[in-house]
């Protein structure tokens, strides 16, 4: 099992990567700190840091509220927020992604999502969308995706998905 989860990640990497050539070249990218049950994105992100991309992780505000983004690499000391979820000091400057890595339970191949019951992710990615574009990258496993994901007109849709097997751009 923990081989399969290992090859997993590797080939989601990849196919991450290459989206960071050349287009994307110095884009931050806002990764996250998986849960247990997520597509694990540590080598992911080891393997942009390596490459030299800048890498961001998202901090939970309050309850209702976009997410903020602060500057993170691997190995930098973390705080334990609400959930568990692991979030880069308070102390790190604040920035504005261009690709934003997304968790997600389910997906379809349209672009949307089922995510954790928050609206986080639809209120950050509004809020970015309205000032520049940015490129809403959902991370998963193969088996989370569904035929239709139900969304209402606040659901932001993804760009893409990156799964273990594939790159998906979101059909309309």
């Amino acid at each position: 099992m923990f081989a399969a989860r290992e090859a997993a990640q590797a080939v989601a990497a990849t196919g991450l990567l290459a989206l960071t050539e050349p287009e994307h070249d110095g884009a931050i990218i806002s990764g996250f700190a998986s849960m247990p049950d997520e597509l694990d994105t540590s080598l992911l992100l080891e393997a942009l840091h390596a490459q030299g991309c800048p890498l961001a992780l998202p901090v939970i505000v309050a309850k209702g509220q976009p997410l903020i983004f602060r500057t993170w690499i691997p190995g930098d000391e973390m705080a334990t927020a609400k959930w568990g979820i692991r979030e880069p000091l308070p102390s790190q400057p604040e920035v504005m992604p261009d690709i934003v890595l997304v968790p997600l339970l389910a997906f379809d191949k349209h672009g949307y999502r089922l995510g954790y019951g928050g609206g986080f992710y639809d209120r950050t990615l509004a809020k970015i969308r309205e000032s520049k574009p940015v490129l809403a990258v959902g991370i998963a496993f193969d088996e989370q995706e569904v035929d239709a994901v139900p969304y209402d007109r606040y659901d932001q849709r993804l760009d893409l998905m990156v799964t273990q097997t594939r790159v998906l751009r979101s059909t309309d």
